[in-house]
This record gives structure tokens, sequence and C-alpha cells, in this order.
């Protein structure tokens, strides 16, 4: 392909990134062909009738396209392909030279007419996606659109109750603490549960989450948390939290200066946790919600701007 011996021609239905191996793809123009518009598609439905060698030789009076059109999903080939079925049907039908076409025919002949779903390509990440990002933008009316895509395309319901459980903690988090535990009985009830039923348990929690107040600061923290660990390597844990089950240990004054938090006021001791090169720096920064502004008022009263609450 480089020195140009051979050029390489091909048409896939998957997304390339996925199914062509990354040393072909690098040497290859990519071009990614969308679905045909509704005046294309009644174009390709006119010139079939008009220049296919079996259908010409029939009368078709088309009276409704929108099933046609919808189940197609915007490719040619499965439009002809239906639209040739539901003639064939119509003639066994009707018994004429003459067919009609319409709505109930084209519903009776497709039967079960999924949304494009494929569970192992491009389809199962987009729409996870877009579900999950529903649920963030506190938009339960989309969440739950996104949620019957997959159900009606067969997805896994434990996959689908595994990503809710993860946007509980990443995007609500304290906020409101419920939603990991709702998120977390939702994952164990569709394992009980399965198909078709567990449904409307995944559609209750998508609600709850789209209309739960939201905070990233758990998810912040952690990650700022382990920015810091890379950068700063293994810091000597500070002997007063260190553990003494020894002798030894004892002696070399391992947990000798610890103060046990519940003998304090209010169980509250101030001392330090961090080690000391580190002393005073702040991770977590409590979200503009409710539970969380109780956070930072309890925060600032104990460590007394330590922290920068």
């Amino acid at each position: 392909m480089e020195k140009g011996t051979i050029t390489l021609i091909g048409a896939t239905t998957e997304n390339p990134s996925f199914e062509v191996i990354p040393a072909l793809l690098s040497r290859c123009q990519v071009y990614v062909l969308q679905p045909l518009a509704v005046e294309q598609l009644l174009l390709l439905l006119q010139r079939a009738m008009a220049t296919d060698v079996a259908l010409k030789e029939l009368t078709i009076d088309v009276q409704e396209t929108d099933a046609l059109l919808r189940a197609s999903g915007g490719d040619a080939r499965r439009l002809l392909n239906t639209f040739e079925l539901c003639v064939h049907s119509a003639r066994r039908q009707q018994g004429s030279s003459t067919v009609v076409v319409n709505n109930a025919l084209v519903k009776e002949v497709v039967q079960n007419n999924s949304a494009r779903y494929d569970k192992q390509g491009e389809q199962h990440y987009d729409i996870i996606s877009a579900f999950i990002k529903s649920m963030r933008g506190s938009d339960p009316n989309a969440a739950v659109y996104w949620l019957a895509r997959m159900v009606e395309g067969g997805e896994d319901p434990i996959f689908i109750a595994r990503r809710m459980l993860i946007l509980a903690s990443e995007d609500i988090g304290n906020a409101n603490p419920n939603a990991l535990l709702m998120a977390t009985t939702t994952m164990q009830a569709a394992q009980m549960i399965g198909w078709p039923e567990s449904r409307i348990i995944l559609s209750q929690c998508a609600i709850y989450l789209a209309c739960s107040p939201k905070s990233n600061a758990s998810y912040v923290a952690i990650g700022s948390a382990q920015a810091l660990v890379k950068e700063t390597g293994d810091l000597p844990v500070p002997l007063a939290l260190r553990n003494a089950p020894t002798t030894l240990m004892k002696k070399l004054d391992y947990g000798k200066e610890y103060q046990y938090s519940h003998d304090g006021e209010g169980n509250f001791i101030d001392q330090e946790f961090l080690p000391d090169k580190l002393s005073g720096t702040r991770f977590y920064a409590p979200g503009n919600n409710p539970k969380e502004r109780e956070f930072g008022v309890l925060l600032d009263k104990l460590w007394k701007g330590k922290y920068g609450v």
C-alpha cells in the first residue's frame, strides 16, 4: 500500500477504529457514510418501482411511507429489501397485480423492527455514553430514551446497572449519598430478575440519578491525590499514625503520639494525618449543594481554615 503496488478499497458497517488493525488503518483514508435522508430514500423507492425488472410490471400504490422509512434506518439496502418483502406479501394477500403498501402492511411484515444497536461495536459505546451524559446533565427524559434504546437492542442489564453505579459515585457522590445505595440495589435486583422486568428497575434508578443533585468532588479528590502520589512518591507515614504490634516498634515510638479522636470534645482532636511534607494539602473541596455545604461548615469548624474549606 505504501509503495502503491496495491490499491485497497473497502467498505464496512462497523467502526474501523474497532475492526481494522491500526497499522492498516493508519495507511488508509477513511470516509464516513451517513444515513440517507428521507428525500433520498423516497427517490430510491421511486426509481426501484420504475426500473426494477419485477416491480415495474406491477401497479404499486404506496399509500404511506412512515413505517417503511423507519424500518430502513437510513439504509438503502434495508429499504429496498423491506419494500420487496412488502410487495410480495401484498400480492399474496390481495391476489392481484395491483398492490397497496401502507404502514400496517410494513409493520406486519417487519414484525420486530428493533432500533439499530450493536452490542459489540460503536452503537454500544455511543448510546451508553449518551445515557450517562443525560443523567449527568439531569435530563430524566433523555436518560429513559437512551435506556429504551439499549433495552430494545438487547443490551446486558448488568452492564447498564454497572454504569449507573459508577455515575452514582462519580457524578452525584455526597450531594446525595443515597444515590449509591439506590444504584447498588438496582444492580443486585437486575442480577436477580433479568429481562424484561428489570427494565422497570433500571428506569426507576435512571430517573432517580438524573433528578439527584450533582457533585464530582469525590472524583476530583481521588484524581488529585493520585496525581500527587505519583509526583511525591512514597512519603513516610508519620510515626504517630503507624501501627505498633511488636515491642521493637513501640520502642521506635510507632504510634506514640497518636491521640484517639473519640477522647476529644465532639469526637475530634486537632492532629496531623498527612505526611509532614504535604501538611495542609487539600484534595476534597465540598460541592455547592446542601449536603456538602454542611460538610464544608463542619470541616471549617474543626480545622479552622487549615484546608481552606
